[in-house]
Parts: structure tokens; C-alpha cells; sequence
């Protein structure tokens, strides 16, 4: 079949498609990837904390011990949790007290700040598993102008400055 274009252009069908995925395919940044050992027990993505993002004294994340945490994660009292150790996943939606105080307060303040659940990001991986959860976290902080990581905590890129809201 051939295709007939505004100029009087004239294309074979498949040579169409071609010009297309490959106009597509320059247009797309590749998506950001994180590793599984990056999602905190509480549900957080710390490949996406300003900490773990920022240039100097950064953050390796919550589940790596080390003395190079940020101060909020070196006093934060679920990645110390008893009960979490008791869980097969540990992943606090496992946990016989889930969601506890702590919980409920860190989902809230993360909510009305930055958007996001950790209630909501834990119901996606007991459901879909954390594959499905990491593909899910690639698509929603991967920057569409630039292919870089949107951190959870600014309302920008940290790269190209566009605003994601």
C-alpha cells in the first residue's frame, strides 16, 4: 500500500511505519530503572530521595547499613522495627500492626507534601509484586523531557528544571 503525503510525497506503507517508530524512538528518553533494594520497607523509593540524589554526602538508602544515612533515616524508627524482622517480605503491609501510627503519619505527611502514598505504594507491591511496582516507579519519576529520575521532593526535575506538576 502506499501512502500519500502533503508535497506530493509518496511513501510505501512500512516505510511509513519505519519513519514514524524511528521519529518516535529519538523522541523518547530511555526510562530510569531502580534496583529492589532501593524500596524502603515503608513503601518509599529512596532512588528518588533528594538525600540519596544530591551530589555530596548522599544517602545509599534505607535498607543499606551505613553510617552515611541522612539524619531522618538514621532515626527513623520503622527500618528499626521488631516486627518488621518477623515478616517474610519485610515490607511493613506484612507486619500484624500494619498500618501503625508511624505508618499512617509518614503516608499523611507525604501525601499533602509530595503527592504520594506509601500505604498505596505498598498495596501495589503485595498485589503486583515488586517487579511490577519498579516498572510502575520507572514510568511515573522519569523525567519526559530529559530521561532523568524526579525526585519524590521537588515539584521539578532536578536536571532540566520542568516543573512536573
Amino acid at each position: 500500500m502506499v501512502v500519500y503525503l502533503p508535497g506530493h510525497l509518496k511513501l510505501h506503507l512500512s516505510e511509513l511505519n519505519d519513519l514514524i517508530n524511528s521519529k518516535i524512538l529519538t523522541l523518547m528518553k530511555p526510562m530510569v530503572s531502580f534496583d529492589k533494594s532501593l524500596i524502603a520497607p515503608c513503601g518509599m523509593n529512596c532512588g528518588t530521595c533528594i538525600a540519596y540524589l544530591r551530589e555530596k554526602k548522599k544517602c545509599p538508602g534505607c535498607r543499606v547499613l551505613s553510617n552515611d544515612k541522612a539524619i531522618s533515616v538514621q532515626r527513623c524508627i520503622i527500618t528499626k522495627c521488631t516486627y518488621l524482622d518477623k515478616t517474610k517480605s519485610k515490607f511493613c503491609y506484612e507486619c500484624e500492626k500494619y498500618p501503625c501510627n508511624r505508618m499512617k503519619q509518614l503516608d499523611k505527611r507525604y501525601r499533602t507534601k509530595y503527592g504520594t502514598s506509601f500505604i498505596d505504594n505498598l498495596l501495589m507491591i503485595k498485589e503486583k509484586g515488586i517487579t511490577g511496582f519498579l516498572k510502575f516507579e520507572s514510568r511515573r519519576r522519569t523525567c519526559i523531557n530529559c530521561g532523568s529520575v524526579l525526585s519524590v521532593h521537588r515539584p521539578y526535575c532536578l536536571v532540566c528544571k520542568i516543573n512536573i506538576n
